[in-house]
């Protein structure tokens, strides 16, 4: 059974940082591109960031380009995002997916609140 299980979310103020991770089992974790993706209420899902099961591809969405870094170690089957520099506006459930050809599974997401 595939699990991916996502951590790290909470309440941080504008300017602070979080890492989340997402943990997976059940998978060959290296050979699936891993994705974050965020859902702010009222929104669509949208992709964040995106790293090939290699780790030689990222690609960021504009908005958090230059404050979030993906990585992966597929030695622990585990994904990561740090999210530095964080905004208002970045608050959302984060879902980690990890996808490769005709085949995709979702975490269960974790909130992310930027407050003061």
């Amino acid at each position: 059974q595939v699990q991916l299980v996502e951590s790290g979310g909470g309440l941080v103020q504008p300017g602070g940082s979080l890492r989340l991770s997402c943990a997976a089992s059940g998978l060959a974790f290296s050979t699936y591109a891993m994705s974050w993706y965020r859902q702010a209420p009222g929104k669509e899902r949208e992709l964040v960031a995106r790293l090939s099961s290699t780790g030689g591809t990222t690609t960021y969405a504009d908005s958090v380009k230059g404050r979030f870094t993906m990585s992966r170690d597929n030695a622990k089957s585990t994904a990561y995002v740090q999210m530095n520099s964080l905004k208002p506006e970045d608050t959302a459930v984060y879902y980690c997916k990890a996808d490769r050809v005709w085949t995709y599974y979702w975490g269960q997401g974790t909130q992310v609140t930027v407050s003061s």
